[in-house]
């Protein structure tokens, strides 16, 4: 069998290009004689993988100097916790609840402190993004939180909230490096890299050098002290070390592409090819707001869960993968990240008229 086409949410595409290289680097790296999952993190070799990596990156973002890049491991769910834990010195939090993700930070975020909500899309399914031009932010809240692309329910802030002040913190997980971003706009900027970037296991943490400091709250265990991170390049225990590679190869074929803002513009394309047959479709709707849509996350329904299901099965036997929506939609999400080619969503999409026309 070929390769699919594969819609999963994360872990998820990878460009080929790179699963190539790195198959061809498995067993000898660079003259090495090893592979990069065999070697010392500690080796010249591997010093060079990581820093080529922080810089590629540092050059798509353009990030600024007094941001520290941290190749972390533990997921973004970790740094529910971790957030809180360094940067909660008033023991005081706004957080925006726009899906899961957003939730669960929250409730983390509670352990620690006096975490507030002050703005919600729950009442209606997490479809929409709320209006946060002026929420009402306690006057000692030490950070906003949002989750920027909900991977779930297909929104994405495409406006960032009013924080009145306050250090923005965004998880964007699941919009990492799919167009441009001002990272001064943010104090911590983070992401899974299961999504767009790599392998699970890595956390990538760009976060702004005046929130990294000792002061963080009691019992705070080593591992979880952005200070400790930061002070040792990413090195105090072994890194995800072959994950890391892997998305320094993802850096590479991202500058290869154009970089960021030729991204936004084929995925802005890509997107637009599947929203304009749901928005014309008499069988499938999508189920977002259309001004708050993502561009890598589109959920969508037939109105009955018989069709769902037989949609999804079908289009699985078509070579279209990991369509099925999650379980807290329902429906189908297809999750169409900057390594989805233009010609999957195209095949969908007339896979999807096909399944119309037989099922109408």
């Amino acid at each position: 069998m070929g390769r699919v086409y594969n819609f999963s949410a994360g872990p998820a595409v990878l460009p080929e290009e790179v699963l190539k290289e790195a198959a061809a680097e498995m067993l000898d790296y660079n003259g090495t004689g090893m592979s990069v999952m065999e070697m010392s993190h500690r080796s010249k070799a591997y010093e060079e993988i990581i820093q080529t990596a922080e810089q590629d990156l540092r050059d798509l973002m353009n990030i600024p100097d007094n941001y520290k890049v941290l190749f972390l491991q533990g997921g973004a769910s970790q740094q529910f916790a971790m957030i809180p834990m360094n940067l909660m010195k008033n023991k005081k939090a706004a957080y925006i609840v726009t899906g899961q993700w957003a939730k669960k930070a929250y409730q983390e975020a509670k352990i620690y402190g006096d975490a507030v909500e002050v703005a919600s899309s729950a009442d209606k399914t997490f479809s929409y993004i709320p209006d946060c031009s002026d929420l009402d932010i306690p006057e000692d809240a030490d950070y906003v939180y949002i989750c920027e692309n909900n991977t779930i329910y297909g929104t994405k802030f495409w406006q960032l909230p009013n924080t009145k002040g306050k250090t923005l913190v965004a998880d964007v997980s699941s919009c990492f490096l799919s167009e441009p971003v001002d990272v001064t706009k943010y104090g911590v900027i983070y992401g899974g890299v299961q999504k767009n970037v790599g392998p699970a296991g890595v956390v990538i943490c760009i976060i702004r050098e005046d929130l990294i400091t000792e002061d963080t709250l009691p019992g705070t265990p080593t591992m979880l002290k952005y200070k400790v991170h930061a002070d040792n390049g990413s090195m105090y225990n072994t890194p995800p070390a072959y994950g890391i590679y892997i998305c320094g190869k993802v850096f590479k074929w991202l500058k290869k592409q154009g970089g960021l803002a030729a991204m936004k513009e084929y995925n802005e394309k890509k997107a637009k090819i599947l929203y304009d047959f749901l928005d014309q479709s008499k069988l499938f709707k999508g189920t977002v707001v259309k001004k708050d849509r993502s561009l890598m996350n589109v959920p969508f329904v037939t109105g009955s869960e018989e069709l769902d299901a037989k949609f999804v099965k079908e289009a699985k036997a078509a070579g279209f993968e990991n369509l099925k929506g999650h379980r807290t939609v329902g429906g189908m999400r297809a999750s169409i990240y900057n390594a989805m080619p233009i010609e999957g969503v195209e095949k969908l999409v007339e896979f999807m008229k096909k399944f119309e026309a037989e099922n109408a």
